[in-house]
């Protein structure tokens, strides 16, 4: 079995290690969120954009 050589250490350090992260990353998004308002404004359109082209490509080509 894989998970024998997993000892309980592994998994706090994991759990710590995942929450520091999480804590990290949701702290630096905080930090960067008027910067993106700013130059990431017009992205939805995008991506809107690249979806129905995707979805359009895959309707032509189940139909032909």
């Amino acid at each position: 079995m894989i998970n024998e050589h997993i000892t309980t250490g592994h998994w706090i350090f994991a759990a710590v290690f995942m929450t520091l992260f999480i804590i990290y990353l949701a702290w630096s998004y905080k930090k960067d969120a008027p910067i993106h308002k700013h130059f990431y404004s017009g992205t939805v359109y995008l991506l809107l954009g690249i979806i129905t082209l995707l979805f359009l490509i895959f309707v032509f080509a189940k139909v032909f």
